[in-house]
Protein backbone atom coordinates (compact mmCIF):
# COMPACT_ATOMS: atom_id res chain seq x y z
CA UNK A 1 0.00 0.00 0.00
CA UNK A 2 1.18 3.48 -0.87
CA UNK A 3 1.60 6.19 1.64
CA UNK A 4 0.00 9.58 1.03
CA UNK A 5 3.49 10.99 0.49
CA UNK A 6 4.27 8.46 -2.28
CA UNK A 7 0.89 9.05 -3.94
CA UNK A 8 1.45 12.83 -4.03
CA UNK A 9 4.89 12.34 -5.59
CA UNK A 10 3.42 10.07 -8.24
CA UNK A 11 0.70 12.67 -9.04
CA UNK A 12 3.38 15.40 -9.19
CA UNK A 13 5.47 13.36 -11.64
CA UNK A 14 2.45 12.68 -13.85
CA UNK A 15 1.43 16.36 -13.76
CA UNK A 16 4.98 17.52 -14.65
CA UNK A 17 5.23 14.96 -17.45
CA UNK A 18 1.92 16.01 -18.98
CA UNK A 19 2.88 19.71 -18.70
CA UNK A 20 6.22 19.12 -20.42
CA UNK A 21 4.56 17.04 -23.18
CA UNK A 22 1.87 19.68 -23.82
CA UNK A 23 4.49 22.46 -23.85
CA UNK A 24 6.66 20.51 -26.30
CA UNK A 25 3.70 19.84 -28.61
CA UNK A 26 2.70 23.52 -28.46
CA UNK A 27 6.23 24.63 -29.39
CA UNK A 28 6.47 22.15 -32.28
CA UNK A 29 3.03 23.14 -33.64
CA UNK A 30 3.91 26.86 -33.33
CA UNK A 31 7.17 26.40 -35.25
CA UNK A 32 5.48 24.36 -37.98
CA UNK A 33 2.70 26.96 -38.35
CA UNK A 34 5.22 29.81 -38.48
CA UNK A 35 7.23 28.22 -41.28
CA UNK A 36 4.16 27.14 -43.29
CA UNK A 37 0.93 29.07 -42.79
CA UNK A 38 2.22 32.21 -41.06
CA UNK A 39 5.43 32.50 -43.11
CA UNK A 40 5.71 36.17 -44.13
CA UNK A 41 5.09 36.73 -47.84
CA UNK A 42 5.92 39.86 -49.82
CA UNK A 43 2.86 41.94 -50.64
CA UNK A 44 1.84 42.13 -54.28
CA UNK A 45 1.54 45.66 -55.60
CA UNK A 46 -0.48 46.01 -58.78
CA UNK A 47 -0.12 49.33 -60.55
CA UNK A 48 -3.02 50.14 -62.84
CA UNK A 49 -2.33 52.11 -66.03
CA UNK A 50 -3.55 55.70 -65.84
CA UNK A 51 -3.07 58.98 -67.66
CA UNK A 52 -0.90 62.03 -67.47
CA UNK A 53 -2.91 65.03 -66.32
CA UNK A 54 -2.43 68.80 -66.39
CA UNK A 55 0.34 68.68 -68.99
CA UNK A 56 1.79 72.13 -69.67
CA UNK A 57 4.77 72.52 -72.01
CA UNK A 58 6.68 75.74 -72.55
CA UNK A 59 9.55 75.85 -75.03
CA UNK A 60 10.36 79.57 -75.05
CA UNK A 61 12.13 81.42 -73.36
CA UNK A 62 13.03 78.46 -71.14
CA UNK A 63 12.06 74.83 -71.52
CA UNK A 64 9.61 73.81 -68.83
CA UNK A 65 7.27 70.88 -68.45
CA UNK A 66 4.70 70.55 -65.71
CA UNK A 67 2.45 67.52 -65.38
CA UNK A 68 0.70 65.32 -62.87
CA UNK A 69 1.26 61.57 -62.96
CA UNK A 70 -1.67 59.72 -61.44
CA UNK A 71 -0.86 56.30 -59.97
CA UNK A 72 -3.57 53.85 -58.92
CA UNK A 73 -2.02 51.11 -56.79
CA UNK A 74 -3.62 48.01 -55.28
CA UNK A 75 -1.73 46.32 -52.44
CA UNK A 76 -2.65 42.66 -51.97
CA UNK A 77 -1.66 41.37 -48.55
CA UNK A 78 -1.27 37.58 -48.79
CA UNK A 79 -0.34 37.24 -45.11
CA UNK A 80 -2.46 36.17 -42.16
CA UNK A 81 -1.54 39.40 -40.40
CA UNK A 82 -2.72 42.92 -41.14
CA UNK A 83 -0.16 45.65 -41.90
CA UNK A 84 -0.72 49.06 -40.35
CA UNK A 85 1.75 51.59 -41.75
CA UNK A 86 2.71 55.12 -40.78
CA UNK A 87 2.82 58.25 -42.93
CA UNK A 88 5.67 58.06 -45.42
CA UNK A 89 6.99 59.67 -48.57
CA UNK A 90 7.48 58.14 -52.01
CA UNK A 91 10.24 59.64 -54.13
CA UNK A 92 10.08 59.93 -57.92
CA UNK A 93 13.34 59.95 -59.90
CA UNK A 94 14.17 60.69 -63.51
CA UNK A 95 17.48 59.04 -64.44
CA UNK A 96 18.60 59.14 -60.79
CA UNK A 97 17.58 62.77 -60.25
CA UNK A 98 14.93 63.41 -57.57
CA UNK A 99 12.09 65.33 -59.19
CA UNK A 100 9.04 64.76 -56.96
CA UNK A 101 7.90 63.67 -53.53
CA UNK A 102 4.54 61.99 -52.95
CA UNK A 103 3.08 61.93 -49.43
CA UNK A 104 1.59 58.55 -48.49
CA UNK A 105 -0.92 58.76 -45.65
CA UNK A 106 -1.04 56.16 -42.90
CA UNK A 107 -3.50 53.33 -43.33
CA UNK A 108 -4.02 49.62 -42.78
CA UNK A 109 -3.97 46.72 -45.23
CA UNK A 110 -6.20 43.96 -43.83
CA UNK A 111 -5.02 40.38 -43.37
CA UNK A 112 -5.48 38.40 -46.61
CA UNK A 113 -7.12 41.48 -48.12
CA UNK A 114 -6.35 44.34 -50.44
CA UNK A 115 -6.07 48.10 -50.25
CA UNK A 116 -6.32 50.55 -53.15
CA UNK A 117 -4.70 53.96 -53.12
CA UNK A 118 -4.32 56.80 -55.58
CA UNK A 119 -1.16 58.89 -55.59
CA UNK A 120 -0.45 62.09 -57.47
CA UNK A 121 3.09 63.06 -58.48
CA UNK A 122 3.47 66.66 -59.62
CA UNK A 123 6.39 66.67 -62.04
CA UNK A 124 8.24 69.83 -62.98
CA UNK A 125 10.58 69.50 -65.92
CA UNK A 126 13.08 72.18 -64.92
CA UNK A 127 15.47 69.70 -63.30
CA UNK A 128 14.76 67.06 -65.95
CA UNK A 129 15.80 69.42 -68.77
CA UNK A 130 19.30 69.63 -67.24
CA UNK A 131 19.87 65.92 -67.95
CA UNK A 132 21.72 65.42 -71.26
CA UNK A 133 19.40 62.49 -72.18
CA UNK A 134 16.20 64.47 -71.67
CA UNK A 135 15.81 65.77 -75.24
CA UNK A 136 16.52 62.30 -76.65
CA UNK A 137 13.81 60.85 -74.42
CA UNK A 138 11.38 63.55 -75.55
CA UNK A 139 12.21 62.74 -79.19
CA UNK A 140 11.35 59.05 -78.62
CA UNK A 141 8.05 60.01 -76.99
CA UNK A 142 8.74 58.08 -73.78
CA UNK A 143 9.92 59.20 -70.36
CA UNK A 144 10.89 56.63 -67.74
CA UNK A 145 10.67 57.35 -64.03
CA UNK A 146 11.42 55.34 -60.92
CA UNK A 147 9.47 55.67 -57.69
CA UNK A 148 10.74 54.33 -54.38
CA UNK A 149 9.12 54.27 -50.98
CA UNK A 150 9.74 52.75 -47.59
CA UNK A 151 6.75 52.18 -45.34
CA UNK A 152 7.33 51.44 -41.67
CA UNK A 153 4.57 49.87 -39.65
CA UNK A 154 3.39 46.93 -37.60
CA UNK A 155 2.09 43.54 -38.59
CA UNK A 156 -0.67 42.22 -36.35
CA UNK A 157 -1.10 38.45 -36.30
CA UNK A 158 -4.38 37.14 -34.85
CA UNK A 159 -4.83 40.55 -33.17
CA UNK A 160 -2.47 39.39 -30.42
CA UNK A 161 1.08 39.58 -31.73
CA UNK A 162 2.39 42.86 -33.19
CA UNK A 163 5.76 42.88 -34.95
CA UNK A 164 7.54 45.84 -36.54
CA UNK A 165 7.90 45.59 -40.31
CA UNK A 166 9.29 47.59 -43.21
CA UNK A 167 8.01 47.40 -46.79
CA UNK A 168 10.33 48.57 -49.58
CA UNK A 169 8.56 49.33 -52.84
CA UNK A 170 10.01 50.21 -56.25
CA UNK A 171 7.92 51.19 -59.26
CA UNK A 172 9.18 51.67 -62.81
CA UNK A 173 6.89 54.20 -64.47
CA UNK A 174 6.78 54.56 -68.24
CA UNK A 175 5.06 57.66 -69.66
CA UNK A 176 4.05 57.89 -73.31
CA UNK A 177 4.11 61.60 -74.09
CA UNK A 178 2.04 61.30 -77.28
CA UNK A 179 -0.91 59.35 -75.80
CA UNK A 180 -0.45 60.64 -72.21
CA UNK A 181 -0.61 57.05 -70.93
CA UNK A 182 1.21 56.01 -67.77
CA UNK A 183 2.31 52.36 -67.45
CA UNK A 184 3.72 51.53 -64.00
CA UNK A 185 5.23 48.21 -62.90
CA UNK A 186 5.89 47.69 -59.18
CA UNK A 187 7.48 45.16 -56.86
CA UNK A 188 8.03 45.15 -53.12
CA UNK A 189 9.70 43.30 -50.29
CA UNK A 190 8.92 43.09 -46.58
CA UNK A 191 11.49 42.94 -43.78
CA UNK A 192 10.82 42.17 -40.12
Amino acid sequence: METPKGRSRKCLKICCGVTIAVTFIFIVVSIVLYFTVFKPKDPQITAHPTNLENLHVQLYPNVSINATIVLNLTIDNRNYGSFKFKDSIAYVYYRGLLIAEIPVEHSEVPARGSFTMTAYANITGGKMALDPNFYGDIATGHLNFTSTSIMHGKVGVLKIIKVGAKVDSVCDIGVNILTLEVDPKCHSTVDF
